[in-house]
């Protein structure tokens, strides 16, 4: 085996030292991170039972204007819309609007 010539060798053990203290560093913020919140590293990985529970929800909330959205057309002659409401009504009357007559 070649001897490296000595710049080299000295280049070698500055980059050593340097992931060294790079692989020191990251030991310390993933230990610190899982002191300060010790779930973080599981909600990385995977959506927490609240995510997966409030994107189900907003499926079928969904589902329920479209059938709601589909029954008022099919049996009104008025247009609706849907449209989030702070009253929980799943769908919207649109009125038009009239000039009024002076």
């Amino acid at each position: 085996m070649a001897s490296s010539p000595p710049g080299q060798a000295i280049q070698n053990k500055t980059n050593l030292a340097i992931l060294a203290e790079l692989d020191k560093e990251k030991r310390r913020l993933l230990q610190n991170q899982s002191v300060n919140n010790p779930g973080a590293s599981i909600s990385l990985s995977r959506p927490s039972l609240q995510e997966l529970r409030d994107n189900a929800e907003q499926q079928h909330i969904a589902a329920q204007q479209k059938a709601a959205l589909q029954h008022a057309h099919a049996h009104s002659s008025a247009y609706f819309i849907t449209q989030d409401s702070s009253f929980g009504n799943l769908i919207l009357p649109v009125l038009p609007r009239f000039e009024p007559d002076n």
